[in-house]
């Protein structure tokens, strides 16, 4: 397996732009085309903040607006008025958007512009990342399940609008990544939940992490394809952590590969820019996931274009040989527009050539 991935924004109008474009620049190397996550997703979860204060028994903190990107990001507390446990979120969004961009794949790919085996990609945060951002630290263990039914219906609800056969839903793993490292996002180091109680051992967070993102992965019917984007952040298109190497990478993807009760048919994983050493992707070789699971790495970078892409393949392959993808390390949805076409290039470049 080779070819490119595209983990999911991209900085176009619309999700018919993104499709032609993308279509048009990379669309043979490309077995999934996502829709760019264009309108209120263009910043990832941050739209989200909406659709938490629109629950009956929650409400943000009683502090100024915390401005992001045009969002609220202050977080939310129980109100008294109703039980955590009686809590019940409406739609989130994401299946409506799939829903309307789903159409314009299909006529699109219909009419030529699209090939004919391309599946339409949804990609969607786990529900870890949008209760860590919009849920006090000390309430998220007791919101969190109403938030998990939520992202479930949503994902019953794309699986209804798009027929399995057209359709690969990625589950995007980043907030996870924060838990894991410790990683301070401003307000000290992030600590999950369900993490012992004092505790610097990294492992039972990423086992916490691995079995609530496989709880989700796994409503995901077969026939109906599943991926997984394991990430470090893109805050101004740097990570709030630079891993050291793939270990908890490769921690994570194969505790999913295991819990996961279905399929996986890829995992994509970050490359960062500077990281064209072997010591960085020496863990890849303990990766257990299944061989005819699909592997994209993150070894693309507008900077250092098909230059570095290559240089960063040559200590990749010195690990896994050449049976592996290529892509950006996260989307590039929040870079300028005039960089999306000549970026795809690279993909279509570093692809031919590998």
């Amino acid at each position: 397996m080779r070819g490119a991935h595209l983990v999911g924004s991209v900085n176009l109008p619309t999700a018919e732009d993104t499709f032609r474009t993308v279509a048009a620049h990379a669309g043979t190397h490309l077995k999934r085309i996502p829709d760019g996550e264009v309108g209120e997703r263009f910043h990832w979860i941050m739209f989200q903040g909406q659709y938490f204060e629109a629950v009956a028994g929650l409400v943000r903190v009683p502090i100024a607006p915390i401005p992001v990107a045009g969002f609220d990001a202050r977080p939310h507390v129980l109100d008294g008025s109703v039980p955590a446990d009686e809590l019940v979120f409406g739609e989130l969004g994401y299946a409506a958007a799939a829903a309307a961009s789903y159409a314009d794949f299909a006529r699109l790919r219909t009419e030529g512009a699209i090939p004919a085996t391309t599946r339409f990609q949804v990609c969607l945060p786990t529900p870890l990342a949008p209760v860590m951002a919009f849920v006090v630290p000390e309430l998220r263990a007791a919101v969190y399940p109403a938030y998990e039914a939520a992202m479930v219906r949503e994902i019953e609800a794309i699986v209804a609008a798009v027929p399995a056969a057209d359709l690969a839903i990625q589950l995007d793993l980043a907030s996870e990544f924060a838990f894991i490292e410790g990683a301070n996002l401003g307000a000290g180091p992030s600590r999950a939940w369900f993490a012992p109680e004092g505790s610097t051992d990294a492992a039972p967070v990423v086992a916490g992490c691995v079995e609530l993102a496989a709880r989700v992965a796994s409503t995901v019917p077969e026939g109906v394809e599943l991926g997984f984007h394991l990430c470090y952040g893109d805050i101004a298109e740097k990570h709030f952590v630079e891993p050291a190497d793939t270990r908890r990478l490769v921690d994570v993807a194969n505790g999913l590969a295991a819990a996961v009760t279905r399929d996986v048919a890829w995992f994509h994983l970050p490359v960062p820019i500077e990281r064209d050493d072997v010591d960085y992707v020496a863990p890849l070789a303990e990766l257990t996931i299944d061989p005819a699971t699909e592997l994209y790495l993150g070894v693309v970078h507008h900077e250092d274009g098909v230059e570095g892409a290559q240089r960063r393949l040559a200590a990749a392959t010195q690990v896994l040989g050449r049976g592996f993808g290529v892509g950006t390390e996260c989307g590039f949805g929040r870079g300028p527009s005039e960089r999306t076409g000549p970026l795809l290039d690279v993909h279509t470049a570093v692809a031919r050539a590998w």
